[in-house]
């Protein structure tokens, strides 16, 4: 009977390690600082500030990338590690380094952002993306009308599902 037991709570054991092991300390929230660097971009911790990949020298190491919390405060998302599919989607990579707006003037990019799959589906990098646009004096919506007349591009319907989820309560 001992070892019934034992199989039993052993099994469990590394049924819930498996489970967790992706989302380390899952119970504490989201640490920009304590991201994987493949994680970092696009991301936004509990806190609701975003996360951003830096370049910095590690002396003999040379230069390195690391994941900090940026000043710039999220409304309404926290804890949110942007999907692969969002990330594809919207035309960007999981190691972009810093947050900007030169992006916007890529005409391959914007086609991209501005898509169904991304525009409909990827509210996080939407939202990143309008408040960059905005920064400068850009209306991402018009922008974006803009390409669908140039493309002619057809819209997914509004109030469809969204690819991005955030992460519940998580130390990662």
């Amino acid at each position: 009977m001992d070892s019934f037991y034992s199989t039993t709570t052993l099994a469990a054991f590394t049924l819930l390690l498996a489970l967790l092991l992706p989302f380390p300390l899952a119970f504490g929230g989201i640490t920009c600082e304590n991201l994987p660097n493949e994680y970092c971009a696009f991301s936004v911790s509990s806190a609701g500030f975003r996360c951003v990949l830096e370049k910095y020298e590690a002396g003999a190491d040379g230069v390195k990338l690391g994941c900090k919390s940026s000043d710039v405060l999220v409304e309404n998302t926290a804890s949110w590690v942007e999907i692969d599919d969002c990330i594809e989607s919207c035309g960007l990579k999981r190691k972009s380094v810093g947050i900007s707006s030169d992006s916007l003037l890529e005409p391959n990019f914007l086609h991209k952002l501005c898509s169904p799959k991304c525009f409909q589906f990827c509210p996080n990098i939407v939202d990143l993306y309008f408040n960059l646009a905005a920064a400068e004096g850009v209306y991402l919506p018009k922008l974006c009308q803009k390409m669908r007349s140039k493309f002619g591009q057809v819209w997914a319907p509004v109030g469809a599902p969204t690819y991005g989820q955030p992460i519940p309560g998580g130390e990662v």
